[in-house]
């Protein structure tokens, strides 16, 4: 059951509309029904359940049914109603939900994976079901026939999966932090590239077919933007969470990405600015300003009769530097450091305050979120995660009416 909360309010955050409560156990995933007040959740209590709007204002399940194992991620389809649901066992179950939303009939069952399905994602245009599992590979299986098609397989666990429809391309994050680019062929594929800059499992990816943009969040707090479509290994990094990032969304007409942590904070970034590159750390064995060795120098402290200092990495200009050298802390968004950093004493002369404005705003879901869906024809968002809970949120006062209006700011 879920009380409503608000009836949208105006407001420069987050508005919880509505709360359900009723699952058992962590709720996996959640997704919003285009043109409906409905909301689909799969759950590790191995329910799938299908929550309608009353005219009380709660939301109560018209399709309430159990499958032989945790359910672990989801794709729906609307236009086809079709839905797959990933579990624990490997295997990828279809149903096709009828047009009141209130029948489910069951389809196949792939036998997708030998260990949990951890992502995927169903094509009508290819008719494929592709997913990436804890058996570390990637699979994609015939919706027409059943049969498997392809399987590659990783080093580590396949934690989380994008799909380029039209040129099937599938993005793959893993466990390792690496993301690999593979190109799907029938019963072929080939390897493009791996994608190297976190210092943490993958815990969610986006793709944005238009600007050709990769978005990876990961257990290492942080945010990367990948700019496949300009082919010069471009990226752009984003630090605005204390916790692993877990859900992620982009919104094409608005230029705003929305990412989600595993604390609850909802961060909404600017995109539709100048943003520059953070520098690669430069490697030295004594201080780049004041040319004090650190401590594994042990030439030049032996010929200056010094200790040896701990190296630190200025973060706008790269320098390798000691602590004296930089002790000065400060945020610069324009690099995607929203909070505050380490900066040896050139760069942070040289910020002045205006660069110091946030292009970031920081929210509160209050409550784990592991998975999000975004409705953004209406600004709602649905957040989910292992405290059993599903948050309904009215996000239109921050991603602007021009979602509505079909009008870029």
């Amino acid at each position: 059951m879920a009380a409503e909360i608000h009836s949208r309010p105006h407001s420069s955050r987050p508005v919880l509309l509505n709360k359900i409560e009723g699952h058992q156990d962590a709720v996996t995933a959640a997704v919003l029904i285009p043109k409906e007040d409905g909301v689909i959740t799969v759950s590790e209590d191995r329910s799938i359940r299908v929550w309608l709007k009353r005219d009380s204002g709660q939301y109560w399940p018209s399709i309430y049914h159990t499958v032989s194992s945790p359910c672990s991620c989801m794709s729906y389809h609307h236009e086809s109603r079709r839905i797959f649901i990933g579990q624990d066992n490997g295997a990828i179950v279809e149903f096709i939900i009828s047009e009141d939303f209130n029948k489910m009939n069951h389809v196949k069952t792939y036998p997708a994976h030998q260990g949990r399905v951890s992502d995927m994602v169903f094509s009508l245009l290819s008719q494929w079901v592709v997913s990436t599992g804890h058996d570390k590979s990637i699979s994609w299986m015939c919706t027409q026939s059943g049969s498997m098609l392809g399987r590659h397989y990783f080093s580590s666990w396949a934690s989380c999966l994008q799909y380029d429809n039209e040129t099937q391309h599938a993005f793959v994050g893993d466990h390792s932090g690496q993301i690999t680019l593979l190109k799907l062929e029938g019963q072929t594929y080939s390897t493009i590239t791996t994608l190297k800059g976190h210092e943490g499992s993958i815990g969610a990816l986006w793709w944005d077919p238009a600007q050709r943009w990769l978005f990876s969040g990961a257990s290492d707090h942080s945010v990367i933007m990948w700019d496949i479509g300009g082919r010069k290994g471009h990226t752009l990094l984003l630090q605005g969470h204390h916790e692993k990032v877990q859900a992620l969304r982009y919104l094409h007409l608005t230029r705003q990405l929305i990412s989600c942590s595993a604390d609850g904070t909802i961060t909404v970034w600017n995109m539709d600015t100048h943003r520059e590159e953070a520098p690669h750390w430069l490697d030295s064995d004594s201080c780049q300003t004041c040319e004090q060795p650190f401590f594994w120098n042990i030439k030049q402290m032996w010929d200056t009769k010094t200790l040896g200092l701990r190296q630190h990495h200025c973060r706008k200009c790269g320098k390798a530097v000691c602590g004296k050298c930089s002790s000065k802390r400060s945020t610069y968004p324009i690099m995607g450091f929203e909070f505050q950093v380490r900066m040896c004493d050139d760069c942070y002369n040289t910020i002045k305050d205006e660069d110091r404005t946030p292009l970031a705003t920081f929210h509160e879901g209050k409550h784990n979120i592991s998975h999000m869906d975004m409705d953004p024809a209406r600004g709602l968002m649905v957040t989910c995660g292992s405290d059993r809970v599903v948050k309904i949120w009215d996000m239109m006062q921050l991603v602007g009416c021009s979602i509505a209006t079909g009008f870029s700011r």
